[in-house]
């Protein structure tokens, strides 16, 4: 197929198929790896056909009201990794990816190792999780404990650490703060270890925690940090404040949260409530 099919091709799936931006941008895409990668062929005209723009969306956000709700229908470690989700913002993979040695107690913080774009960020550590938190790792260093004299304890460790530092994947300040309840098999490694607990166990009980608070809206583990961000907008805090805890590179992408310090549609009052 030459210019003129896959161009038509493109134009079928925005005009005739109805697909979104995302999903043309991604077709597009593929064909390029297909004629450069697996045919060797340059289609340098390819790349001056204008790809879609995606619609501006606002995120889904909870009420204060609807996350108490969601909360109250969780327990357990789940319950808890939801709350420290909430209460600082994270992203589900760094939220399930936190070692013990970066819940800084004392402080009052988390650091989050090697989030997106690789960067290591610092955001806040609720009171209220504080007590429940260490209750909790009291339990995992029991479970580590109990590994070690099976013979077992090592955990992954990222960019070549264990090579340098053969003991730390043992040592207890590296270990996952929400570790899997089973060992399971590194497929890269062979090595049985204990992995952090799957992201789609927690997404999961996010949905059935939903439910039963009857919250109608999408509620995913996202939906959270969004929620965490327009809180503390509302809560009066500055939004440099927030880009920082977010870990976001530009304040702009911070900024699609302001839609919620105007009361109800830019603050305008309808002609019907007169």
């Amino acid at each position: 197929m030459g210019p003129v099919e896959l161009t038509a091709f493109l134009t079928h799936l925005a005009t005739e198929r109805g697909v979104s931006a995302s999903t043309q941008n991604q077709a597009k895409s593929a064909l390029l790896f297909l004629y450069r990668e697996v045919l060797g062929l340059e289609l340098p005209w390819l790349d001056e056909v204008v790809a879609a723009k995606p619609g501006k969306r606002l995120p889904v956000v909870l009420t204060q009201t609807e996350v108490r709700r969601l909360l109250d229908a969780t327990s357990g470690t789940m319950g808890l990794a939801i709350s420290l989700l909430y209460g600082t913002g994270m992203r589900l993979l760094e939220g399930l990816r936190l070692r013990v040695k970066d819940v800084e107690f004392t402080r009052r913080e988390v650091i989050v190792r090697a989030g997106k774009g690789n960067k290591d960020r610092v955001t806040v550590l609720p009171e209220n999780l504080i007590l429940p938190l260490q209750r909790h790792l009291d339990k995992v260093r029991a479970l580590h404990e109990r590994d070690l004299a099976a013979g077992f304890g090592a955990v992954y460790l990222p960019d070549a650490l264990a090579v340098k530092y053969p003991n730390a994947a043992r040592a207890w300040g590296w270990q996952y703060a929400f570790p899997s309840v089973q060992r399971s098999v590194d497929p890269r490694s062979g090595t049985e270890r204990r992995h952090h607990l799957h992201e789609a166990s927690v997404q999961r009980a996010v949905r059935e925690a939903a439910k039963l608070a009857e919250i109608h809206k999408p509620v995913t583990p996202h939906v959270l940090r969004h929620s965490f961000a327009t809180h503390l907008l509302q809560a009066g805090y500055d939004i440099r404040t927030v880009q920082e805890l977010l870990g976001h590179k530009d304040v702009a992408t911070t900024m699609i949260y302001t839609h919620v310090l105007n009361r109800g549609g830019r603050g305008v009052v309808s002609p019907l409530d007169n």
